[in-house]
């Protein structure tokens, strides 16, 4: 993908945060930070467009102030304090996958506005597949569940009516084959990983894509696709780069996420959004 970029006018900026805002241990550079506050103070919109829900945005991110968020892999929008969309699971659906992650000897977690809720051993069993996540990113493996995913609440009732979307560990990828087979009326996804080499699993409302809630919201704007910039460094948000104008890949990114950008910038941790907003004339 080689789409020209048109510099000038408002632009309606779309940031996924786990590996582009935020390394996958959390950090936030304050490089990302500057270069938000000043494409917001020359005028230009500002959100993250991510998989995590309302209760994964930890302070350091709501203290940013961006314009908004789509999340849950779009199941969920929204313009300032105005929720454009929200598309949940049912809690008929909820308990369906959670028996059946129980039936299958799946840990998990719900993932809420309210926060996240893990399955009675997740923080246990997902730690060598939390750690090969990151050595994939290229970062350190001496890390624990809770470094990635700290505020996530165990001991609390699965059976729950606020859930956007479920992620489960994947003992293999016939995991996630048979959650295709058993829930055809639902959004299977994989992450952590490309096709058999995926370390998790996760399932939400049909037809829920990255690519759908950013049309969404630019319609809710009034904005032009042509105005409208993804950043991202995974295959999950190649969608998000199709809905925009113009896709900004990490450099230490997957590769099929940079074949699918326009321009390729530094890693998280090389101040690479600070660089991609210099190079867009966003600051």
């Amino acid at each position: 993908m080689t789409r020209a970029y048109k510099p000038g006018g408002r632009k309606i900026l779309l940031i996924d945060i786990d590996g582009t805002l935020v390394d996958y241990e959390n950090h936030l550079p304050a490089s990302a930070v500057t270069a938000i506050h000043a494409a917001q103070k020359n005028g230009h919109r500002v959100y993250s467009c991510t998989g995590r829900s309302e209760g994964e945005i930890y302070q350091d991110i709501r203290d940013i102030g961006l314009d908004g968020m789509i999340g849950g892999n779009g199941a969920y929008v929204r313009d300032g304090e105005t929720v454009i969309l929200h598309k949940q699971l049912s809690a008929e659906t909820t308990r369906k996958i959670v028996d059946w992650c129980h039936t299958h000897d799946l840990e998990f977690f719900l993932e809420t506005n309210n926060g996240l809720f893990g399955s009675e051993h997740f923080e246990e069993r997902a730690l060598p597949a939390i750690r090969e996540y990151s050595r994939r990113k290229g970062k350190s493996d001496d890390i624990t569940v809770r470094t990635v995913l700290p505020e996530m609440i165990f001991g609390a009732d699965l059976y729950r009516d606020d859930v956007n979307k479920i992620s489960f560990l994947l003992n293999s990828y016939a995991d996630h084959e048979r959650c295709i087979q058993d829930f055809p009326d639902l959004e299977a996804g994989v992450w952590g990983g490309a096709g058999e080499t995926a370390l998790f699993g996760d399932l939400r409302v049909k037809g829920i894509t990255k690519q759908s809630a950013v049309e969404c919201l630019l319609d809710h704007l009034h904005a032009r696709r042509e105005d409208a910039v993804a950043f991202g460094d995974a295959a999950v948000d190649i969608p998000m780069f199709e809905a925009c104008g113009y896709a900004v890949a990490m450099a230490s990114g997957g590769e099929e996420c940079r074949a699918a950008a326009d321009y390729i910038t530094d890693g998280v941790n090389e101040d690479g959004l600070y660089k991609a907003f210099q190079y867009l004339k966003l600051l």
